[in-house]
């Protein structure tokens, strides 16, 4: 049942090519609704027990010369991660509702991507892994360049080019896997036996390939570039799903194929790990603009899947997929909140002209989503944000106590940077450079001539707010309804032996 998450996206998709416009929007509703009750039900009705293989649901010879299968299985880290696709897709579809410009095809894009990304969560062949892992690429190339704002073209083809970079390192890896092993089967190959001196260079590769979509540092600049060129919905599904792909294949791929490489190499991740927390944390606190704080605190919480992946063991693994589900809640929710609710209304991301503009009043629903979004993002025991960090932390203890006391250093940078953006953003109370409305908010000059009033959160945006806002406290206060279905696919992998 689940790989109709993957087929009804992208029958969405198609279809919305060829219908009027008037209901394109509820058709992309429709469909991103589908695919997460899909996932949700599947959640809810599959024993744990199963959960803990990779287990088949469909399989399809397709190129058999090749030994290439359409081949697709799931377990309790795949499904983790169809369900915080799900849970960003409808969200994404709400913040995206007023959306004038090419409606159609801006829904056609957005669900190509969502259903890309299906893809390569329920993948076990290879080959089908990697070519849904290049299609998410070609829509967000168009998603960015037709519907984006800030050096829109710029930011485009940085993130494709840095796309394609890590999608060349991958496919040599493939090759290197499949050559040696004869097969494109994820679990055959996670039983093959590859050459150490293979495994000593082969995992670097492929690990390094997937890790660039992760935001590694320091090939991390295409992700805040990429944030602030996007539209609201492209940021949403950049941070929210996007970079989890790389972490994922980074997990599923060159982890679990190549173990004794990645045990050769994890210390050299963890290092890079911890100097992406601390250095996208200090420049998320020297930026004026909000989408960049947002885009650097990507970077930075993404560390924390890196170094959870580095510890080797089931407790800081299991941590690592957790904080991919919950910084995609997350980071969709601060990107939509700066995107729809205040860019749409103000015209500026400019931390310091927001702050002369009493924003708290004007929009309380609008302060009120940022403070929880807050508060999950620095890890406030309650929200997903202190589940995932504190297990991961827990887990790099028994592997890398030192790397824990400098992540303290970072996570004390992520509280300051967050507090600083929402106090600019809501509570500020310096004088702006920007016109006062007589007896309303200050806003843009440009906005000011527009209307007469700040239009209010709508509807749509606060349904949105509110799905993403549950998601992180349900898993914030109840991590064992996640935890149960991720530690015995984590405890199944290879690396771990």
């Amino acid at each position: 049942m689940i790989a109709w998450t993957i087929y009804i996206t992208f029958a969405g998709a198609v279809l919305l090519l060829f219908m009027p416009r008037a209901i394109s929007r509820w058709l992309a509703l429709f469909t991103a609704v589908a695919g997460f009750t899909i996932s949700l039900t599947t959640l809810i009705q599959t024993p744990i027990v199963a959960l803990a293989r990779f287990r088949t649901i469909v399989r399809i010879p397709w190129v058999a010369a090749l030994g290439m299968n359409y081949h697709l299985a799931v377990d309790g880290i795949s499904l983790t991660m169809v369900l915080v696709t799900g849970i960003v897709a409808v969200s994404t579809v709400l913040f995206s509702w007023d959306i004038e410009h090419r409606q159609n095809e801006f829904f056609f894009w957005l669900l190509l991507v969502v259903a890309g990304s299906y893809g390569v969560f329920l993948s076990a062949d290879l080959f089908l892994l990697f070519v849904f892992y290049e299609l998410v690429i070609v829509p967000k190339y168009f998603l960015i360049a037709i519907f984006g704002s800030t050096n829109k073209e710029y930011g485009a083809m940085k993130l494709t080019l840095y796309s394609f970079f890590g999608g060349a390192l991958v496919f040599i890896g493939i090759l290197a896997a499949y050559v040696t092993a004869g097969s494109l089967d994820l679990n055959q190959l996670a039983q093959f036996q590859f050459a150490p001196q293979l495994q000593l260079w082969a995992f670097p590769v492929l690990f390094l390939g997937f890790a660039v979509l992760a935001g590694v540092w320091p090939l991390h600049t295409w992700a805040p570039t990429g944030h602030v060129a996007a539209p609201t919905a492209g940021s949403m599904l950049l941070a929210g799903i996007v970079m989890k792909l790389g972490a994922y294949g980074g997990l599923r791929v060159a982890m679990n194929l190549f173990p004794q490489g990645f045990h050769a190499w994890s210390n050299w991740i963890a290092v890079l790990a911890v100097i992406g927390i601390l250095y996208a944390a200090a420049v998320a606190l020297r930026q004026s603009d909000l989408n960049f704080v947002i885009g650097y605190s990507s970077v930075s919480h993404m560390g924390f899947v890196l170094l959870g992946l580095a510890t080797a063991n089931a407790l800081g693994v299991s941590g690592a997929v957790l904080q991919m589900f919950s910084h995609g809640v997350i980071a969709a929710l601060l990107f939509a909140v700066a995107g729809r609710m205040l860019y749409r209304r103000t015209h500026t991301r400019k931390l310091d002209a927001l702050s002369g503009m009493n924003l708290s009043r004007a929009l309380p629903f609008g302060a009120f989503t940022f403070v929880v979004a807050s508060a999950a993002s620095i890890g406030i025991p309650g929200f997903s944000g202190f589940a995932a960090e504190i297990t991961i932390l827990i887990g790099a203890w028994k592997t890398f106590p030192i790397a824990v006391w400098i992540t303290g250093v970072g996570m004390v940078l992520v509280a300051a940077f967050t507090l600083r953006a929402l106090t600019k953003s809501f509570f500020g109370d310096a004088v702006s450079s920007v016109r006062m409305q007589e007896g309303r908010v200050q806003v843009d000059s440009d906005w000011n001539e527009q209307s007469n009033s700040m239009p209010p959160i709508t509807a749509p945006e606060k349904w949105g707010a509110c799905l993403l806002m549950f998601a992180t406290l349900a898993v914030g206060l109840y991590p064992k309804l996640l935890l149960d279905r991720i530690v015995p696919a984590v405890e199944a992998m290879r690396f771990l032996k």
